[in-house]
């Protein structure tokens, strides 16, 4: 998996990304920071492909297990450090999950693997020198 990433200096702290899938991605700082506000914050991306990745196993899940399913919403909230690498110290995930005779246990059971998998997809970030 490919991805550049270009900073904008002619937008203050604006970011483009292109994916290797050939997708192109704008991210910005908050104005405190230097950016303007045009497009979600770097971590908010990060956030965002978190969830993506968990609603995504959870509807792979259930459809390889042939329940009808209907919609599939995560919402996540998310604590930070306060510290510089402000990185996340602990992330919320709620799930909304639609279908038709979909039973509460299958869902349960989605969710549950889903979590197993994006943790360990976590353990396998390769720690970066300082």
């Amino acid at each position: 998996m490919e991805c550049t990433v270009r900073w904008q200096p002619e937008a203050g702290m604006a970011f483009n990304a292109e994916t290797g899938s050939g997708h192109l991605l704008s991210m910005d700082g908050a104005p405190d920071g230097g950016g303007r506000n045009l497009a979600p914050r770097p971590m908010e991306t990060v956030l965002a492909g978190t969830g993506a990745c968990a609603a995504y196993d959870v509807v792979l899940i259930l459809k390889r297990g042939r329940h009808d399913i209907r919609g599939c919403e995560v919402k996540l909230s998310a604590e930070r450090a306060t510290a510089d690498p402000k990185v996340f110290t602990k992330i919320h995930l709620q799930f909304v999950v639609r279908g038709r005779g979909l039973p509460a246990a299958a869902v349960e059971r989605a969710v549950a693997l889903s979590h197993e998998n994006t943790a360990r997809r976590a353990r396998c970030w390769p720690r970066l020198p300082r």
